[in-house]
């Protein structure tokens, strides 16, 4: 009974993550466009705005269900459901902190990336249930998107498990806080000093997974339909996508699963190349640094500060640059992004041949 019992409270735990993180950033979100749009944000409801994205919960709580009448009633109210099951589910493989992780799985980075493929069918019973020119539109668009993107995010992704020779996301982080090693010669003995810190973290052990990360940013901005990649929900050509007729709780899953999904895919990155939950700060002289800002409650600090900065650059991404063309979005996904991330991979078996032997 205790074991079933830990499972549902990690479960709900994890899903009073997402609610409380989604509201968090719809508020980031709106103060932070009214920043570089020079305005002001929300202002009226609750001290600076604060109380604004609750206000918003309350108000799609009280609406009711409406099903348009030509709509597919079971895909209509199934799709925002598999949409964000599929997105919660990837938080099961994620690690927080040393000793701290839902499940530990040999295939972690396996099984969240098949999982997340589960959106995709979620996002077309949408368009399709809706039975609406313009949801069926939005959501060819992001299949599409979200299939192709996927390829050069996989591939991106592999070159640093090459590196870490692990799927279990646990182990690619405790790697990463192995400490580096500087050999000091002094009075005719060899010593050891310990450095580690971002030192230790995969983008400077093997540097250029630099450029696998930017590759696997950029396309993480498409499987979530955030902008410059947002064509799925282009309100001047398709007044709101996949979603143009949800409202009330069924609208909030989708919307709740597409801020999740943008956490999931920025702590992904943050685990594969920037050291998950280890310090950023090195040993330095008689400072132990790195050494003082480990364990558990330092952990989940280090890895929400990276993760909320990976969520605040596409923030500002969205706000900043316009949005693509199809034809420019699909080019280039196969005509750059993919053969880049092709080549950091056979980087990554040259180095593994060569340097880590």
């Amino acid at each position: 009974m205790t074991f079933y019992l830990t499972y549902v409270l990690v479960a709900t735990a994890l899903f009073a993550f997402t609610a409380l993180f989604t509201l968090f950033a719809l508020y980031s979100e709106r103060k932070i466009s009214a920043f570089i749009q020079d305005r002001i944000g929300p202002m009226e409801v609750g001290k600076y705005g604060t109380l604004q994205a609750f206000a918003d919960i309350i108000k799609m709580l009280q609406k009711e269900f409406i099903i348009p009448t030509a709509a597919d009633k079971i895909l209509f109210i199934l799709a925002p459901i598999v949409i964000f099951v599929s997105v919660y589910l990837g938080f099961g493989a994620l690690p927080w902190a040393p000793g701290i992780i839902p499940s530990s799985l040999n295939l972690g980075l396996f099984y969240i990336f098949a999982i997340l493929s589960i959106e995709t069918l979620g996002i077309l019973m949408a368009g399709w249930g809706s039975n609406n020119k313009y949801a069926l539109l939005g959501s060819m668009r992001s299949v599409a998107q979200m299939i192709s993107y996927e390829i050069p995010a996989g591939v991106a992704l592999i070159s640093a498990v090459m590196i870490a020779q692990s799927l279990n996301l646990q182990e690619i982080s405790v790697k990463q806080g192995i400490l580096t090693t500087e050999h000091v010669y002094f009075l005719g003995i060899w010593e050891v000093k310990s450095i580690g810190g971002f030192l230790a973290w995969n983008i400077f052990q093997a540097p250029h997974l630099i450029l696998a990360y930017i590759i696997y940013f950029i396309a993480s901005l498409a499987e979530c339909n955030r902008a410059p990649f947002d064509i799925p929900e282009a309100e001047s050509e398709l007044v709101g996508g996949f979603h143009v007729e949800y409202s009330g709780l069924r609208f909030a899953f989708i919307f709740l699963a597409e801020y999740s999904m943008m956490f999931l895919v920025g702590m992904i990155g943050v685990v594969l190349f920037l050291g998950g939950w280890n310090t950023p700060l090195p040993n330095i002289g008689t400072a132990k640094l790195a050494i003082w800002t480990s364990g558990i409650g330092w952990g989940i600090f280090w890895i929400l500060i990276k993760t909320l900065a990976v969520v605040a650059v596409q923030i500002w991404i969205r706000w900043t640059l316009p949005r693509l063309r199809v034809d420019q979005l699909m080019s280039f996904c196969w005509k750059v992004l993919t053969p880049l991330a092709f080549l950091c991979m056979l980087i990554s078996g040259l180095w593994r041949l060569g340097v880590m032997q």
